[in-house]
């Protein structure tokens, strides 16, 4: 066994001349489980909501959405798109078509997005999760036009899951300058119908800005026959997303851009992981004041062992060997407290994910969900482990350097 450790091991449990010592350690180890646990819960907290907001997306996302690197629209029957309808991993193949419009009903307005679907979308997404309403998610019919609003656009119209009025929806024309005289003119109009649900992501960017209506009104309406924005993907059964995405990425090269759910929502998840970060960083500060207890046990330790040292350097221990005994110590007290920490944190999680005793606020449902989600994820663990240590380190090296060194002297 490496000696300095074997002689930090004997000092950490046996017993001191001065009680205060172990008291000192103890608190020391205290004060580092107590940020290492903090750290463990709070990055598997903000895991937690990293899967609820994911999961409010895989719902209308596609798994795969292939779109144009630049400008808004591409051909429908470009030739890689054609390349890819043959890619074997496919299940379903959608086209959609997504633009601004005005909409209009009675005294109410508002800018939307108008996205236009094929047929299948509701076997590519999960749309039919994310309904509200007594009606069915459908398109057309006939000579009609359906269109489904988020909820909160919903409200914001004036309007219940089933509207009697139709919508009126006003789009620039494509190429046509607006005449001041008749700016009507200008402007192609449509109608959409109610089949009787509106749609919750739970999100405003599509709540309260996006309507769902068919592929052929989109096009009529923006004047894009034969284009669309994007190409929405559901892979079969067993296929891996990232593989599938590489190699729909190659066969269809630099001119169009293949995203999965997570890269569509880079926006959102990246502020999250700038949030996670702060966190982690902002308690690694803690951390650190509490290693500063560290500093002070150590220490008392090495005035209480001089007479251990100079019976060491006697016995023919070498002084950079006395130094890491006390630097194997505070390691030692460090560890114990990382590992301590982490026991508690992963218990408060499990404890958090069974019971949710820490809720979101007094009254049950104000809130997507009642209780703070955790979702402890095996990386951060390992990431809090190493830093607790590396931090201990680095709050060691030069204090407890200093202080042999003067009673080696």
């Amino acid at each position: 066994m490496n000696f300095p450790f074997y002689v930090a091991r004997r000092y950490l449990f046996s017993k001191k001349s001065h009680h205060a010592i172990n008291i000192i350690s103890a608190i020391s180890v205290c004060g580092v489980a107590l940020a290492t646990m903090a750290l463990v819960c709070t990055l598997s907290v903000f895991n937690g909501f990293q899967d609820l907001v994911a999961s409010f997306f895989t719902a209308i996302d596609p798994q795969l959405e292939v779109a144009p690197a630049k400008g808004k629209t591409m051909a429908a029957d470009a030739p890689g798109l054609t390349r890819l309808k043959a890619y074997p991993g496919i299940q379903v193949y959608t086209e959609t078509l997504e633009e601004n419009a005005l909409v209009i009903c009675g005294d109410h307005q508002a800018m939307v997005t108008i996205k236009g679907v094929d047929d299948n979308f509701a076997e590519a997404t999960d749309i039919g999760s994310l309904l509200y309403g007594d009606g069915t998610f459908i398109l057309h019919a006939d000579v009609l036009e359906f269109g489904v609003p988020g909820i909160q656009l919903a409200a914001q119209l004036g309007l219940g899951a089933r509207f009697d009025t139709p919508l009126q929806v006003y789009a620039p024309q494509k190429g046509e300058r607006v005449n001041p005289a008749n700016p009507a003119a200008s402007f192609t109009q449509s109608e959409l119908y109610s089949p009787g649900v509106v749609f919750a992501v739970k999100q405003e960017k599509y709540d309260a800005h996006y309507i769902l209506t068919s592929l052929g009104f989109a096009r009529n309406l923006f004047g894009q026959q034969g284009r669309v924005s994007s190409i929405a993907l559901k892979l079969k059964e067993g296929t891996d997303v990232e593989q599938a995405r590489k190699d729909i990425q190659q066969l269809l090269g630099p001119g169009f851009t293949v995203e999965d759910r997570y890269a569509q929502q880079a926006d959102v998840f990246r502020i999250m992981e700038v949030e996670k970060l702060i966190a982690y960083l902002f308690l690694t500060f803690i951390l650190l004041v509490a290693c500063f207890n560290i500093i002070g046990s150590v220490s008392m330790l090495i005035i209480d062992k001089k007479d251990d040292v100079r019976t060491l350097r006697n016995l023919g221990a070498k002084d950079h060997q006395v130094i890491r005994i006390f630097l194997f110590e505070g390691r030692l007290i460090s560890g114990a407290g990382a590992l301590a920490g982490i026991l508690l944190g992963l218990l408060l999680c499990y404890l958090q994910q069974t019971y949710g005793f820490i809720t979101l606020g007094k009254s049950s449902g104000s809130f997507v969900v009642d209780a703070y989600p955790v979702s402890v994820q095996l990386w951060d663990v390992v990431l809090v482990f190493f830093t607790v240590l590396l931090v201990g380190y680095c709050a060691l090296w030069y204090p407890v350097r200093y202080l042999a060194k003067r009673l080696l002297d």
